[in-house]
């Protein structure tokens, strides 16, 4: 195993692609000559690799920190209620190989069938990479606790074992997608370098999660971050989940086609992304409702969990772009009077619908640092 420092190191070398010796030797908090033998040890043991840095002025040369042309890798997939997608995945982030199918939209409930086919194309990608692949992280759209898919409502999945995808993985972390979503937001998109960041993400459900310098906040058994389920809204609807009066059930497409007299939609996010879309007057006015909806519930999280920012993804950015007055004026209004001279910005995530994906990534190379032979 690797020791402590040159966790450190591979780690700071992740979040800092192409960073400096001499900046990652003071990320780290060593001197120069303790740094160029950890990076002597970590490219002996094939993790990282070092080139001479662009020339910048006249002081002492230096060296550009990167992955290993034969370093690890991990493995990041993510489910939606529409398709699944498969990325390999370097130090630093960078995607070097991926695997993709659309076809979930039709296989409701049948969860193992799919499995067994996913789990054929990931066998394929890691013999691709000769045993590179050390790790693998999976987002789905469900209730996770402790690594394990307790339900996940919009696939019709119940008891699924996701682990199966890969049996005896070395490092396996299963996690929520907006959860997943924020953990990416935090270290690769708008959220980076917030103290305390609260991200939201609409789908076919809502969820996300709290991110204290950039550590995801899960609670207890990992269930943590279910806020669609709060009782922000009327509980003359019910939500799949068997309560009354969930947010989430607010916010998505059923709950516009319910403001616009429709039936309820068999896609409700294909769906809401059209009537975001639409000129209408009764369709504007729908999504005027309900970002209102979502900027007042933002409100509530701010006053309970004190965020330096909100980043809203998913639907959220339709709802964002669109009716952006609605979503602002209910959130100020929804806010404890002294925060509104200076209220936590919200704003768009960075990563958009890759954001679970990458999110899987990250958790999956978190787990693998104290990992690592040298």
């Amino acid at each position: 195993m690797i020791g402590t420092r040159a966790s450190e190191l591979l780690r700071v070398v992740h979040e800092n692609p192409e960073i400096t010796r001499a900046d990652a030797a003071r990320l780290v908090g060593i001197g120069t000559g303790a740094a160029t033998e950890l990076v002597a040890r970590l490219t002996a043991a094939h993790l990282i690799s070092e080139r001479p840095a662009e020339p910048t002025g006249r002081g002492r040369p230096t060296t550009v920190l990167q992955p290993h042309p034969k370093g690890p890798l991990v493995l990041a997939v993510a489910f939606t209620h529409e398709s699944w997608r498969a990325e390999v995945v370097q130090l630093g982030g960078e995607v070097v190989a991926c695997d993709a199918d659309d076809r979930m939209a039709g296989a409701y409930g049948d969860g193992e069938r799919i499995l067994v086919e996913v789990k054929d194309r990931l066998a394929r990608l890691r013999r691709r990479f000769r045993g590179r692949i050390r790790g693998m992280g999976i987002s789905v759209p469900g209730l996770v606790a402790m690594d394990r898919l307790v339900e996940a409502p919009t696939l019709g999945w119940s008891g699924v074992e996701l682990s199966t995808l890969w049996p005896n993985a070395p490092v396996i972390a299963v996690g929520n997608d907006a959860t997943f979503a924020a953990s990416a937001e935090s270290r690769r998109g708008v959220a980076v370098g917030a103290a305390v960041a609260l991200h939201i993400r609409v789908d076919a459900g809502l969820g996300g999660a709290l991110i204290d310098s950039g550590r995801v906040l899960t609670g207890a058994v990992g269930l943590g971050g279910e806020f669609g389920h709060m009782p922000f809204a009327s509980d003359e609807v019910e939500c799949p989940c068997g309560a009354r009066g969930c947010w989430g059930a607010s916010l998505d497409g059923v709950a516009l086609a319910r403001l616009l007299g429709q039936p309820d939609p068999q896609d409700p996010v294909a769906y809401a992304r059209r009537v975001v879309a639409q000129t209408g007057a009764a369709e504007q006015e729908a999504v005027k409702v309900v970002a209102a909806r979502l900027g007042r519930g933002i409100a509530g999280l701010v006053n309970a969990v004190d965020p330096d920012l909100v980043t809203v993804g998913g639907l959220g950015v339709d709802y964002l772009a669109a009716a952006s007055r609605s979503l602002d004026d209910a959130y100020l209004a929804g806010l404890m009077a002294f925060r509104r001279a200076d209220p936590p910005p919200v704003v768009a995530a960075e990563l958009l619908e890759s954001g679970p994906v990458a999110g899987a990534a990250e958790e999956a190379w978190t787990r693998l640092w104290p990992l690592l032979p040298t």
